[in-house]
């Protein structure tokens, strides 16, 4: 297999695996977790993990004094998005909810174009409208019911906090390592997650009991937390940033299978173009003008 062929490999690797996000959710969910427990157990895990990586890899876990501000912004915004994103569960199918969450490019370039001053280009004006065109079709479920506004509300705020984050990671002072900079963020993540379970007299941290409820945890550090980023991180190496995002398109594909295909969630005609409308808004954004 040549570089390239390698490096698509694990561009869809990496999708395949952050798309995993509700597989382990919603099993934990199923035995009496919330998403505050569950993502405290998510980010907690993928901490240690990332740094038995960093030890196994001989590697440096001194951060730049200037980055040090920006990766605490970073955590918590990332504990904004997780826990509105696992919330959003709740109220919607997983699949739906990790589509729309897929549409945070679309805000991205949105605020480079009023904050930052970036030229509003046509395309963007054209991902934007494919954007709301599938957002509109997926806001009624299968049955014709209206979707949730306490899950879209929830997911909204994922997708803002998101966009939020890579517009703060892009101005990092000093370039840090993929993996030491997420296992501080992990780690602030978890801080966070703690803090709200704590503050939350009804929640509370739910302790882990069973094998099935580590492995699901596990699962959710392992896989679409540190092997997700580990892949991205080759797949951006070899082929770059542009078929590295257009390959993320898989990502919520991933989500909407493992509802489907495991949870049961419903599917109709008008969901799937609303999802294709979104994966071809985005696509048609991260494609590089000649």
């Amino acid at each position: 297999m040549n570089n390239q062929n390698r490096g698509f490999l694990y561009g869809i690797l990496a999708a395949i695996c952050y798309g995993t996000n509700p597989l382990g959710a919603l099993h934990l969910y199923s035995a009496g977790f919330d998403p505050g427990s569950v993502l405290f157990y998510r980010f907690l895990g993928a901490t240690i993990l990332s740094a038995l990586f960093l030890l196994i890899l001989r590697k440096d876990f001194r951060l730049p004094k200037e980055n040090i501000p920006y990766v605490c912004a970073l955590g918590i915004l990332f504990a904004v998005s997780a826990l509105a994103l696992f919330s959003s569960f709740l109220f919607m199918d997983a699949g739906i909810a990790s589509t729309l969450l897929f549409g945070y490019p679309i805000m991205v370039a949105i605020f480079m174009v009023l904050i930052f001053h970036e030229k509003l280009q046509k395309k963007m004006l054209l991902s934007i409208f494919l954007a709301l065109c599938g957002v509109g079709l997926l806001m009624r479920t299968s049955d014709g019911a209206a979707l949730s506004p306490i899950g879209t509300l929830f997911v909204f705020l994922s997708s803002l906090a998101y966009a939020i984050y890579i517009i703060v990671a892009a101005h990092m002072p000093k370039p840090v390592g993929a993996l030491k900079m997420n296992m501080y963020i992990f780690g602030i993540c978890a801080v966070c997650l703690a803090i709200f379970n704590l503050a939350m007299p009804a929640h509370g941290i739910r302790p882990i009991k069973t094998l099935p409820e580590f492995g699901w945890a596990l699962q959710l550090a392992l896989i679409p937390s540190l092997l997700s980023l580990v892949f991205m991180q080759k797949s951006l190496k070899t082929i770059g940033s542009t078929p590295t995002a257009i390959l993320g398109a898989i990502e919520p594909v991933t989500a909407v299978a493992i509802g489907v295909g495991i949870f049961g969630e419903t599917l109709s005609i008008r969901l799937i173009f609303g999802i294709l409308l979104i994966l071809c808004a985005v696509t048609f954004l991260a494609v590089k003008k000649h």
